[in-house]
Order: structure tokens, then sequence, then C-alpha cells
């Protein structure tokens, strides 16, 4: 079977069911956003090699992007089924991971911070934007068809995962973070006058 099929010379390209649409459609936007997300993940996980801790989550991580972006090419009035399994447990197992990332890291996370660092926080930061880009065309799609819930829960809390996976490697690497500013809900608290009796 060859790679090229000569079908979208004109701009136009095939939907999961069938329906051809322009290339530039929210959805084939969407979906295609997440799929440079999954690729700057492949990227991350050749810097990191073979035998990093991270590995066998991150590969959980991009098999779930390729189920979701099969669902999202997939218009809900479509009549073909999509048998790709849906990763309903990935808002969870962010959460699952981020706790245990941050029970071992030496400093809370407060700030808003300058991406950077080394080169695979730097790498995790990419990701984290990628996914926040591919979220807001999530949110744009959504408003035109019904997506399943747990794809912008997954997908929001994966820009969350990135942000603590970047700070984790700073810590593990000894390497300064860079602060900017307190999170807003840490300025409000600050600010807070204290009721204390004397």
């Amino acid at each position: 079977m060859k790679i090229y099929t000569k079908k979208g010379d004109k701009g136009t390209t095939g939907l999961f069911g069938g329906k051809r649409v322009y290339k530039d459609d929210v959805r084939v936007d969407c979906y295609g956003t997440l799929d440079e997300v999954n690729s700057t993940i492949g990227l991350l996980r050749v810097k990191l090699g073979n035998d990093h801790a991270w590995q066998p989550n991150l590969h959980k991580i991009q098999k779930d992007m390729m189920d979701m972006m099969s669902h999202l090419a997939r218009p809900s009035d479509a009549k073909k089924i999509n048998t790709n399994p849906m990763p309903e447990d990935g808002a969870a197992f962010c959460e699952n991971w981020i706790d245990e990332l941050e029970s071992n890291m030496q400093t809370a996370s407060d700030y808003f911070l300058l991406p950077g660092g080394n080169e695979v926080s730097a790498l995790c930061h990419m990701v984290r934007t990628q996914m926040r880009r591919g979220e807001r065309r999530l949110v744009t799609l959504m408003k035109e068809d019904e997506i399943h819930v747990a794809i912008p829960a997954y997908i929001n809390r994966l820009s969350d995962l990135f942000f603590t996976l970047a700070r984790a490697e700073m810590d593990k690497a000894g390497v300064a973070e860079e602060k900017w500013q307190l999170f807003l809900y840490k300025r409000f608290k600050k600010a807070e006058p204290d009721h204390k009796e004397a």
C-alpha cells in the first residue's frame, strides 16, 4: 500500500467514517495539534533514553493520545463505530503520577516558572504549552460537536503533569527554578489579613 493517496491534493482530508472536510477544519486542527504534542513527547522519550523511569508512563500517554485522536477524528453522527479504547482513566492516571512526583521533590509548586532549566525540563515545558494549544482547539471543537468527557479532562491534566515533570527533572538535576510570580491563589492567600485573636 502506498503512503500517498493524492486525495488531499485539493486541501481536503477524510475523517473517521469517510466524511471529507478541509484540512483547516477545527476538528482536523484539533487532532493535528495533539499529533504535534505526541511527536514532542516522542522526542522527549528519545532524549531520556530507554532505561529512564518515565518511559513506561510516557509510552502509555503516547498510546492514549493516538486513541483520543482517533475518537476526535470521528464526528458524533458518523455511522462507523470507533473500536479504539477510550482512556477514561487518563485524568486519574495523571493525578496519581503528579502526586507521586511532588512527594519526592524538595520544594512545593507555588510559582509560575520561566520555561527552561535543562534540555529535558525545557522539552517538558514545550509539551505543556503545545498541550494547552491543543486544549484550546478542543474547546472550540466542543462547541460544535459532542466530545467524550474523558478527553478534555485528560488533556487538561496532561499539561499539569508536564509542568510537574519539568520541575521533577530540575529537582533531580539540582537545577534552580527561575521563578516569575506566585500562583494567583497563593498571592490572594498571602494578602489575607490575620484575624487571630491576641
